[in-house]
Protein backbone atom coordinates (compact mmCIF):
# COMPACT_ATOMS: atom_id res chain seq x y z
CA UNK A 1 0.00 0.00 0.00
CA UNK A 2 1.65 3.18 -1.20
CA UNK A 3 1.74 6.03 1.34
CA UNK A 4 3.76 8.45 -0.76
CA UNK A 5 2.99 12.11 -0.13
CA UNK A 6 3.96 14.21 -3.21
CA UNK A 7 6.85 16.56 -2.61
CA UNK A 8 5.06 19.40 -4.33
CA UNK A 9 1.32 18.90 -3.58
CA UNK A 10 -1.22 20.92 -5.50
CA UNK A 11 -3.71 23.43 -4.19
CA UNK A 12 -6.66 23.49 -6.61
CA UNK A 13 -9.08 26.37 -6.82
CA UNK A 14 -11.68 25.35 -4.23
CA UNK A 15 -10.70 23.85 -0.89
CA UNK A 16 -12.14 23.02 2.49
CA UNK A 17 -10.13 22.03 5.57
CA UNK A 18 -10.58 20.24 8.88
CA UNK A 19 -10.04 22.34 11.99
CA UNK A 20 -8.89 19.47 14.24
CA UNK A 21 -5.45 20.39 15.67
CA UNK A 22 -4.12 16.79 15.58
CA UNK A 23 -5.52 15.36 12.34
CA UNK A 24 -6.39 17.51 9.35
CA UNK A 25 -8.52 16.50 6.38
CA UNK A 26 -8.51 18.69 3.28
CA UNK A 27 -10.88 18.42 0.34
CA UNK A 28 -10.34 20.02 -3.08
CA UNK A 29 -12.07 19.90 -6.46
CA UNK A 30 -10.54 20.45 -9.90
CA UNK A 31 -12.89 20.48 -12.89
CA UNK A 32 -13.79 22.07 -16.21
CA UNK A 33 -17.25 23.53 -15.58
CA UNK A 34 -18.13 24.80 -19.09
CA UNK A 35 -20.28 22.40 -21.14
CA UNK A 36 -21.97 22.96 -24.53
CA UNK A 37 -25.62 23.88 -24.04
CA UNK A 38 -26.77 22.62 -27.42
CA UNK A 39 -25.48 19.08 -27.32
CA UNK A 40 -28.06 17.36 -25.12
CA UNK A 41 -27.02 15.38 -22.04
CA UNK A 42 -23.31 15.69 -21.18
CA UNK A 43 -20.76 14.16 -18.85
CA UNK A 44 -19.31 16.42 -16.16
CA UNK A 45 -15.92 15.25 -14.92
CA UNK A 46 -14.06 16.34 -11.79
CA UNK A 47 -11.02 15.20 -9.83
CA UNK A 48 -11.52 15.28 -6.07
CA UNK A 49 -8.38 15.44 -3.93
CA UNK A 50 -8.48 14.33 -0.28
CA UNK A 51 -5.47 14.91 1.93
CA UNK A 52 -4.96 13.70 5.52
CA UNK A 53 -2.26 15.38 7.59
CA UNK A 54 -1.05 15.07 11.17
CA UNK A 55 -2.19 11.45 11.39
CA UNK A 56 1.16 9.80 12.18
CA UNK A 57 1.12 8.58 15.76
CA UNK A 58 -2.25 10.18 16.46
CA UNK A 59 -4.03 7.02 17.62
CA UNK A 60 -3.21 5.76 21.16
CA UNK A 61 -2.38 2.09 21.64
CA UNK A 62 -2.15 -0.62 18.93
CA UNK A 63 -3.80 0.62 15.74
CA UNK A 64 -3.09 -2.43 13.57
CA UNK A 65 -4.13 -6.09 13.52
CA UNK A 66 -2.17 -8.06 10.94
CA UNK A 67 -2.59 -11.37 9.09
CA UNK A 68 0.44 -12.56 7.11
CA UNK A 69 -0.48 -15.10 4.42
CA UNK A 70 2.45 -17.12 3.08
CA UNK A 71 1.87 -19.23 -0.04
CA UNK A 72 2.95 -22.77 0.86
CA UNK A 73 1.91 -24.45 -2.38
CA UNK A 74 4.29 -26.99 -3.93
CA UNK A 75 5.45 -24.55 -6.60
CA UNK A 76 6.91 -22.21 -3.98
CA UNK A 77 9.82 -24.65 -3.64
CA UNK A 78 10.67 -24.43 -7.35
CA UNK A 79 13.25 -22.97 -7.11
CA UNK A 80 13.93 -23.26 -3.36
CA UNK A 81 15.19 -19.66 -3.20
CA UNK A 82 11.64 -18.43 -3.79
CA UNK A 83 10.23 -20.05 -0.64
CA UNK A 84 13.31 -19.13 1.36
CA UNK A 85 12.96 -15.44 0.48
CA UNK A 86 9.20 -15.52 1.14
CA UNK A 87 9.93 -16.77 4.65
CA UNK A 88 12.56 -14.07 5.16
CA UNK A 89 10.06 -11.43 4.10
CA UNK A 90 7.40 -12.73 6.49
CA UNK A 91 9.92 -12.66 9.34
CA UNK A 92 10.98 -9.12 8.38
CA UNK A 93 7.35 -8.01 8.62
CA UNK A 94 6.88 -9.78 11.97
CA UNK A 95 9.91 -8.05 13.49
CA UNK A 96 8.40 -4.64 12.77
CA UNK A 97 5.09 -5.30 14.57
CA UNK A 98 5.02 -3.20 17.75
CA UNK A 99 4.31 -4.78 21.12
CA UNK A 100 0.59 -5.24 21.60
CA UNK A 101 -0.19 -5.79 17.90
CA UNK A 102 -2.55 -8.73 17.26
CA UNK A 103 -1.22 -10.96 14.48
CA UNK A 104 -1.53 -14.34 12.79
CA UNK A 105 0.62 -16.16 10.24
CA UNK A 106 -1.42 -18.21 7.74
CA UNK A 107 0.03 -21.07 5.70
CA UNK A 108 -1.86 -21.07 2.41
CA UNK A 109 -2.29 -24.10 0.15
CA UNK A 110 -5.53 -25.58 -1.23
CA UNK A 111 -6.45 -25.23 2.43
CA UNK A 112 -5.65 -22.51 5.00
CA UNK A 113 -4.17 -23.06 8.42
CA UNK A 114 -2.89 -20.78 11.16
CA UNK A 115 0.83 -21.55 11.32
CA UNK A 116 1.12 -19.24 14.33
CA UNK A 117 -0.55 -19.23 16.73
CA UNK A 118 -1.78 -22.76 15.92
CA UNK A 119 -5.53 -22.22 16.34
CA UNK A 120 -7.59 -20.00 18.60
CA UNK A 121 -7.23 -16.26 19.04
CA UNK A 122 -4.61 -14.12 17.32
CA UNK A 123 -1.27 -13.75 19.08
CA UNK A 124 -0.23 -10.45 20.63
CA UNK A 125 3.18 -9.20 19.55
CA UNK A 126 6.02 -9.15 22.09
CA UNK A 127 9.55 -10.55 22.15
CA UNK A 128 8.31 -14.06 22.96
CA UNK A 129 5.54 -14.29 20.35
CA UNK A 130 7.66 -12.70 17.62
CA UNK A 131 10.38 -15.29 18.26
CA UNK A 132 7.87 -18.17 18.28
CA UNK A 133 6.23 -16.91 15.08
CA UNK A 134 9.63 -16.61 13.42
CA UNK A 135 10.40 -20.23 14.29
CA UNK A 136 6.99 -21.30 12.93
CA UNK A 137 7.63 -19.49 9.65
CA UNK A 138 11.00 -21.20 9.21
CA UNK A 139 9.31 -24.58 9.72
CA UNK A 140 6.76 -24.01 6.92
CA UNK A 141 6.80 -26.65 4.17
CA UNK A 142 5.81 -26.13 0.53
CA UNK A 143 3.27 -28.86 -0.26
CA UNK A 144 -0.21 -28.43 -1.73
CA UNK A 145 -2.23 -26.32 -4.12
CA UNK A 146 -3.64 -22.77 -4.18
CA UNK A 147 -7.05 -21.54 -3.00
CA UNK A 148 -7.05 -17.80 -2.31
CA UNK A 149 -10.67 -17.91 -1.19
CA UNK A 150 -9.79 -20.13 1.77
CA UNK A 151 -6.81 -17.95 2.68
CA UNK A 152 -8.86 -14.76 2.73
CA UNK A 153 -11.79 -16.39 4.51
CA UNK A 154 -9.49 -17.46 7.34
CA UNK A 155 -8.04 -13.94 7.48
CA UNK A 156 -11.58 -12.56 7.76
CA UNK A 157 -12.42 -14.90 10.63
CA UNK A 158 -9.16 -14.14 12.44
CA UNK A 159 -9.66 -10.37 12.14
CA UNK A 160 -13.39 -10.34 12.92
CA UNK A 161 -12.87 -10.29 16.69
CA UNK A 162 -10.33 -7.48 16.65
CA UNK A 163 -11.25 -3.98 17.81
CA UNK A 164 -8.18 -2.27 16.38
CA UNK A 165 -9.06 0.47 13.91
CA UNK A 166 -6.81 -0.88 11.11
CA UNK A 167 -7.25 -4.54 10.12
CA UNK A 168 -4.93 -5.71 7.38
CA UNK A 169 -3.90 -8.81 5.43
CA UNK A 170 -0.64 -9.14 3.50
CA UNK A 171 -0.96 -11.93 0.95
CA UNK A 172 1.80 -13.47 -1.15
CA UNK A 173 1.37 -16.01 -3.94
CA UNK A 174 3.43 -17.42 -6.78
CA UNK A 175 0.58 -18.94 -8.75
CA UNK A 176 -3.01 -18.90 -9.87
CA UNK A 177 -6.21 -19.82 -8.02
CA UNK A 178 -6.06 -23.37 -9.33
CA UNK A 179 -8.15 -24.81 -6.47
CA UNK A 180 -10.55 -21.89 -6.29
CA UNK A 181 -13.51 -24.23 -6.77
CA UNK A 182 -13.11 -25.31 -3.13
CA UNK A 183 -14.19 -21.81 -2.05
CA UNK A 184 -14.84 -19.42 -4.96
CA UNK A 185 -13.01 -16.14 -4.64
CA UNK A 186 -15.87 -13.90 -5.77
CA UNK A 187 -18.11 -14.85 -2.86
CA UNK A 188 -15.26 -14.59 -0.37
CA UNK A 189 -14.32 -11.11 -1.56
CA UNK A 190 -17.94 -10.03 -1.10
CA UNK A 191 -17.94 -11.30 2.50
CA UNK A 192 -14.54 -9.70 3.21
CA UNK A 193 -15.42 -6.29 1.75
CA UNK A 194 -15.27 -3.63 4.42
CA UNK A 195 -13.80 -6.05 6.97
CA UNK A 196 -10.12 -5.49 6.28
CA UNK A 197 -7.61 -4.10 3.77
CA UNK A 198 -5.54 -6.52 1.70
CA UNK A 199 -2.31 -5.95 -0.20
CA UNK A 200 -1.66 -8.78 -2.68
CA UNK A 201 1.84 -9.62 -3.90
CA UNK A 202 3.20 -11.88 -6.62
CA UNK A 203 6.51 -13.71 -6.65
CA UNK A 204 8.12 -16.00 -9.22
CA UNK A 205 6.97 -16.35 -12.83
CA UNK A 206 3.48 -17.92 -12.75
CA UNK A 207 1.32 -15.52 -10.74
CA UNK A 208 -1.78 -13.86 -12.21
CA UNK A 209 -1.88 -10.05 -12.21
CA UNK A 210 -5.64 -9.93 -12.81
CA UNK A 211 -6.18 -12.11 -9.75
CA UNK A 212 -4.05 -9.86 -7.54
CA UNK A 213 -5.76 -6.74 -8.88
CA UNK A 214 -9.20 -8.25 -8.23
CA UNK A 215 -8.27 -8.93 -4.60
CA UNK A 216 -6.59 -5.58 -4.05
CA UNK A 217 -9.35 -3.49 -5.62
CA UNK A 218 -12.11 -5.36 -3.79
CA UNK A 219 -10.35 -4.95 -0.45
CA UNK A 220 -8.99 -1.40 -0.83
CA UNK A 221 -5.34 -2.41 -1.08
CA UNK A 222 -2.62 -2.50 -3.69
CA UNK A 223 -1.26 -5.18 -6.01
CA UNK A 224 2.44 -5.54 -6.74
CA UNK A 225 5.21 -8.06 -7.35
CA UNK A 226 8.95 -8.53 -7.16
CA UNK A 227 11.21 -9.64 -9.99
CA UNK A 228 14.09 -10.55 -7.69
CA UNK A 229 13.02 -12.71 -4.75
CA UNK A 230 15.64 -11.21 -2.44
CA UNK A 231 13.96 -7.78 -2.80
CA UNK A 232 10.78 -8.97 -1.09
CA UNK A 233 11.94 -8.54 2.52
CA UNK A 234 12.75 -4.85 2.05
CA UNK A 235 9.50 -4.27 0.18
CA UNK A 236 7.62 -5.87 3.07
CA UNK A 237 9.45 -3.68 5.58
CA UNK A 238 8.53 -0.59 3.60
CA UNK A 239 4.90 -1.65 3.41
CA UNK A 240 4.59 -2.46 7.12
CA UNK A 241 6.19 0.85 8.10
CA UNK A 242 3.54 2.54 5.98
CA UNK A 243 0.80 0.52 7.68
CA UNK A 244 2.04 1.52 11.12
CA UNK A 245 1.68 5.17 10.12
CA UNK A 246 -2.00 4.66 9.23
CA UNK A 247 -4.19 5.77 12.11
CA UNK A 248 -7.40 6.87 10.39
CA UNK A 249 -9.41 3.67 9.74
CA UNK A 250 -11.67 5.06 7.06
CA UNK A 251 -13.06 8.11 5.31
CA UNK A 252 -16.27 8.15 3.29
CA UNK A 253 -16.50 10.22 0.12
CA UNK A 254 -20.09 11.27 -0.64
CA UNK A 255 -21.67 12.84 -3.71
CA UNK A 256 -24.91 14.58 -2.81
CA UNK A 257 -27.21 17.52 -3.58
CA UNK A 258 -27.52 16.38 -7.19
CA UNK A 259 -29.30 18.85 -9.45
CA UNK A 260 -32.60 17.79 -11.06
CA UNK A 261 -31.90 15.51 -13.99
CA UNK A 262 -28.32 14.81 -12.86
CA UNK A 263 -27.15 11.37 -11.81
CA UNK A 264 -23.87 9.87 -10.72
CA UNK A 265 -22.15 7.78 -13.39
CA UNK A 266 -19.15 6.52 -11.41
CA UNK A 267 -16.41 7.26 -8.90
CA UNK A 268 -12.89 5.89 -9.42
CA UNK A 269 -9.73 6.26 -7.39
CA UNK A 270 -6.99 7.67 -9.62
CA UNK A 271 -4.03 8.14 -7.24
CA UNK A 272 -1.91 6.50 -5.85
CA UNK A 273 -3.67 3.38 -7.14
CA UNK A 274 -6.18 3.27 -9.98
CA UNK A 275 -9.40 1.35 -9.55
CA UNK A 276 -13.20 1.57 -9.41
CA UNK A 277 -14.96 2.53 -6.19
CA UNK A 278 -17.97 0.51 -5.05
CA UNK A 279 -20.84 2.41 -3.41
CA UNK A 280 -22.24 1.31 -0.08
CA UNK A 281 -25.17 -1.13 -0.50
CA UNK A 282 -27.61 1.07 1.43
CA UNK A 283 -26.14 4.41 0.32
CA UNK A 284 -25.48 4.49 -3.44
CA UNK A 285 -23.73 7.88 -3.37
CA UNK A 286 -21.29 7.01 -0.55
CA UNK A 287 -17.87 5.44 -1.13
CA UNK A 288 -15.80 4.16 1.80
CA UNK A 289 -12.00 4.47 1.62
CA UNK A 290 -9.89 2.51 4.09
CA UNK A 291 -6.80 3.02 6.23
CA UNK A 292 -5.30 6.50 5.95
CA UNK A 293 -2.04 7.93 7.24
CA UNK A 294 -0.47 11.20 6.21
CA UNK A 295 -1.22 10.99 2.51
CA UNK A 296 -3.09 12.32 -0.50
CA UNK A 297 -5.53 10.43 -2.70
CA UNK A 298 -7.45 11.48 -5.78
CA UNK A 299 -10.80 10.36 -7.12
CA UNK A 300 -12.42 10.83 -10.53
CA UNK A 301 -16.13 11.71 -10.26
CA UNK A 302 -18.34 11.58 -13.36
CA UNK A 303 -21.89 12.96 -13.46
CA UNK A 304 -24.46 12.85 -16.26
CA UNK A 305 -26.08 16.30 -16.57
CA UNK A 306 -28.66 17.72 -18.99
CA UNK A 307 -29.00 21.36 -20.08
CA UNK A 308 -32.72 21.10 -20.83
CA UNK A 309 -34.56 23.81 -18.94
CA UNK A 310 -31.35 25.12 -17.37
CA UNK A 311 -30.11 28.71 -17.57
CA UNK A 312 -27.23 29.58 -19.83
CA UNK A 313 -24.05 31.48 -19.02
CA UNK A 314 -24.04 31.18 -15.26
CA UNK A 315 -22.65 28.76 -12.70
CA UNK A 316 -25.12 26.11 -11.53
CA UNK A 317 -24.64 23.53 -8.80
CA UNK A 318 -24.54 20.05 -10.31
CA UNK A 319 -23.65 18.19 -7.08
CA UNK A 320 -21.69 18.49 -3.88
CA UNK A 321 -18.84 16.29 -2.67
CA UNK A 322 -18.06 15.81 0.99
CA UNK A 323 -15.93 13.71 3.33
CA UNK A 324 -17.48 11.90 6.27
CA UNK A 325 -15.46 10.49 9.16
CA UNK A 326 -16.37 7.68 11.56
CA UNK A 327 -18.52 8.68 14.53
CA UNK A 328 -16.41 9.50 17.54
CA UNK A 329 -13.25 10.08 15.53
CA UNK A 330 -12.83 13.57 16.99
CA UNK A 331 -11.85 14.89 13.57
CA UNK A 332 -13.79 17.80 12.10
CA UNK A 333 -14.58 17.08 8.44
CA UNK A 334 -13.72 19.66 5.79
CA UNK A 335 -16.40 21.84 4.25
CA UNK A 336 -18.26 20.22 1.32
CA UNK A 337 -17.19 21.38 -2.12
CA UNK A 338 -19.44 22.07 -5.13
CA UNK A 339 -19.29 20.50 -8.56
CA UNK A 340 -20.35 23.29 -10.91
CA UNK A 341 -21.77 23.24 -14.42
CA UNK A 342 -21.89 26.30 -16.68
CA UNK A 343 -23.91 25.80 -19.85
CA UNK A 344 -22.57 27.87 -22.72
CA UNK A 345 -23.03 28.31 -26.45
CA UNK A 346 -19.41 29.44 -26.78
CA UNK A 347 -17.32 26.54 -28.17
CA UNK A 348 -14.15 28.26 -27.00
CA UNK A 349 -15.30 27.94 -23.38
CA UNK A 350 -16.75 24.43 -23.65
CA UNK A 351 -13.51 23.31 -25.35
CA UNK A 352 -11.33 24.15 -22.35
CA UNK A 353 -9.90 21.10 -20.57
CA UNK A 354 -9.00 20.58 -16.93
CA UNK A 355 -5.46 19.26 -16.50
CA UNK A 356 -6.20 16.89 -13.62
CA UNK A 357 -9.23 15.40 -15.35
CA UNK A 358 -7.20 14.94 -18.55
CA UNK A 359 -4.46 13.20 -16.54
CA UNK A 360 -6.97 10.82 -14.93
CA UNK A 361 -8.48 9.95 -18.29
CA UNK A 362 -5.03 9.27 -19.75
CA UNK A 363 -4.49 6.69 -16.98
CA UNK A 364 -7.87 5.10 -17.70
CA UNK A 365 -6.94 4.72 -21.36
CA UNK A 366 -3.49 3.48 -20.39
CA UNK A 367 -4.91 0.70 -18.22
CA UNK A 368 -7.20 -0.38 -21.04
CA UNK A 369 -4.34 -0.41 -23.57
CA UNK A 370 -2.18 -2.54 -21.26
CA UNK A 371 -4.97 -5.07 -20.57
CA UNK A 372 -5.90 -5.31 -24.26
CA UNK A 373 -2.25 -5.70 -25.30
CA UNK A 374 -1.83 -8.53 -22.80
CA UNK A 375 -4.89 -10.34 -24.16
CA UNK A 376 -3.79 -9.81 -27.78
CA UNK A 377 -0.32 -11.21 -27.11
CA UNK A 378 -1.69 -14.32 -25.42
CA UNK A 379 -3.99 -14.85 -28.41
CA UNK A 380 -0.87 -14.59 -30.61
CA UNK A 381 -2.15 -11.40 -32.25
CA UNK A 382 1.33 -9.92 -32.17
CA UNK A 383 0.72 -7.05 -34.56
CA UNK A 384 -2.23 -5.87 -32.49
CA UNK A 385 -0.25 -6.32 -29.27
CA UNK A 386 2.58 -4.21 -30.71
CA UNK A 387 0.18 -1.42 -31.71
CA UNK A 388 -1.48 -1.40 -28.29
CA UNK A 389 1.87 -1.41 -26.50
CA UNK A 390 2.93 1.53 -28.65
CA UNK A 391 -0.20 3.36 -27.59
CA UNK A 392 0.59 2.50 -23.96
CA UNK A 393 4.12 3.90 -24.38
CA UNK A 394 2.80 7.21 -25.70
CA UNK A 395 0.27 7.47 -22.87
CA UNK A 396 2.85 6.53 -20.23
CA UNK A 397 5.21 9.15 -21.60
CA UNK A 398 2.43 11.75 -21.38
CA UNK A 399 1.57 10.70 -17.82
CA UNK A 400 5.19 10.80 -16.63
CA UNK A 401 5.00 7.11 -15.68
CA UNK A 402 8.67 6.18 -15.49
CA UNK A 403 8.14 2.79 -13.87
CA UNK A 404 5.59 1.82 -16.48
CA UNK A 405 7.91 2.91 -19.31
CA UNK A 406 10.61 0.68 -17.84
CA UNK A 407 8.19 -2.26 -17.80
CA UNK A 408 7.08 -1.54 -21.36
CA UNK A 409 10.71 -1.41 -22.43
CA UNK A 410 11.04 -5.10 -21.54
CA UNK A 411 8.34 -5.95 -24.07
CA UNK A 412 9.04 -3.52 -26.90
CA UNK A 413 11.98 -1.59 -28.26
CA UNK A 414 10.95 2.05 -27.91
CA UNK A 415 11.98 4.14 -30.91
CA UNK A 416 9.96 7.27 -30.08
CA UNK A 417 8.09 7.43 -26.78
CA UNK A 418 6.20 10.61 -27.66
CA UNK A 419 4.57 9.07 -30.73
CA UNK A 420 4.47 5.49 -29.44
CA UNK A 421 6.65 4.10 -32.24
CA UNK A 422 7.80 0.69 -30.97
CA UNK A 423 8.81 -2.78 -32.11
CA UNK A 424 7.75 -5.90 -30.22
CA UNK A 425 10.81 -7.71 -28.91
CA UNK A 426 11.36 -11.17 -30.46
CA UNK A 427 11.72 -13.00 -27.16
CA UNK A 428 9.17 -11.91 -24.55
CA UNK A 429 8.86 -13.45 -21.11
CA UNK A 430 5.10 -13.81 -20.43
CA UNK A 431 5.55 -12.77 -16.79
CA UNK A 432 6.60 -9.33 -18.04
CA UNK A 433 2.97 -8.75 -19.03
CA UNK A 434 1.92 -9.56 -15.47
CA UNK A 435 4.40 -7.03 -14.08
CA UNK A 436 3.14 -4.51 -16.63
CA UNK A 437 -0.46 -4.93 -15.47
CA UNK A 438 0.33 -4.45 -11.78
CA UNK A 439 2.56 -1.48 -12.60
CA UNK A 440 -0.27 0.13 -14.55
CA UNK A 441 -2.38 0.27 -11.37
CA UNK A 442 0.20 2.52 -9.65
CA UNK A 443 -0.51 5.98 -11.00
CA UNK A 444 1.34 9.29 -11.06
CA UNK A 445 0.31 12.45 -9.25
CA UNK A 446 -0.53 14.54 -12.28
CA UNK A 447 -0.52 18.31 -12.77
CA UNK A 448 -0.98 20.80 -9.96
CA UNK A 449 -4.09 22.96 -10.13
CA UNK A 450 -6.38 23.04 -13.13
CA UNK A 451 -6.46 24.57 -16.57
CA UNK A 452 -7.50 28.20 -16.82
CA UNK A 453 -11.26 28.71 -16.95
CA UNK A 454 -11.31 32.26 -18.27
CA UNK A 455 -12.00 33.52 -21.81
CA UNK A 456 -9.78 32.13 -24.56
CA UNK A 457 -7.41 34.16 -26.65
CA UNK A 458 -8.85 36.88 -28.84
CA UNK A 459 -11.24 35.64 -31.49
CA UNK A 460 -11.66 32.22 -29.91
CA UNK A 461 -8.87 30.86 -32.12
CA UNK A 462 -9.09 27.11 -32.71
CA UNK A 463 -5.98 24.99 -33.28
CA UNK A 464 -5.60 21.28 -34.11
CA UNK A 465 -4.46 18.79 -31.49
CA UNK A 466 -0.98 17.50 -32.40
CA UNK A 467 -2.11 13.91 -31.73
CA UNK A 468 -5.69 13.40 -32.94
CA UNK A 469 -5.98 16.65 -34.99
CA UNK A 470 -9.34 17.56 -33.51
CA UNK A 471 -9.64 21.35 -33.22
CA UNK A 472 -9.75 22.96 -29.78
CA UNK A 473 -9.41 26.52 -28.41
CA UNK A 474 -5.85 27.78 -28.52
CA UNK A 475 -5.85 28.40 -24.78
CA UNK A 476 -6.49 24.72 -24.01
CA UNK A 477 -3.58 23.06 -22.22
CA UNK A 478 -4.84 19.55 -23.01
CA UNK A 479 -6.92 18.09 -25.82
CA UNK A 480 -10.38 17.16 -24.57
CA UNK A 481 -10.57 14.25 -27.02
CA UNK A 482 -7.31 12.36 -26.42
CA UNK A 483 -5.68 14.24 -23.50
CA UNK A 484 -2.60 15.33 -25.43
CA UNK A 485 -0.74 18.46 -24.28
CA UNK A 486 -1.76 21.36 -26.51
CA UNK A 487 1.23 23.54 -25.63
CA UNK A 488 -0.73 26.61 -24.48
CA UNK A 489 0.63 28.73 -21.63
CA UNK A 490 -1.23 29.00 -18.33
Amino acid sequence: MDTTNPANPDRPETTGSSTDPAIGVDLAVSQQKYLPAGGGAQELHAVVTVRVSGAAGAAPGPALAEVLVVDCSSSMDRPPEKFREAKKAAVAALQLLPDGTPFTVVAGTHEAAAAYPPGGAMAVADDTTRAAATAAVHELVAAGGTCLGRWLDLARRELAAQSTPIRHTLLLTDGRDEHGHFLPLTGVLASCAGQFVCDAWGIGTDWDARLLLEVARSLHGGADAVRVESDLAERYRRLVRGLLAKTVPELTLTVGSLAPGAHLRYVKQTFPHEGPMTPEPDEPHAFVTRAWGEELRRFHVCLAVDPEGERRDQDLLAAEVAVRLPAGSGVVPPAPQPLVVHWTDDPALSGLTDGQVAHARVWEELGTAVADATDAYHRRQHDRAEALLGRAVALAQRAGARRLLDELGRLVEIHDADTGRVTLRPHVDPVDFQHLMTASSHTTHGPDGSAPAGPPRQGGELVPCPECHRRYPARSRFCGNCGAAMGASS
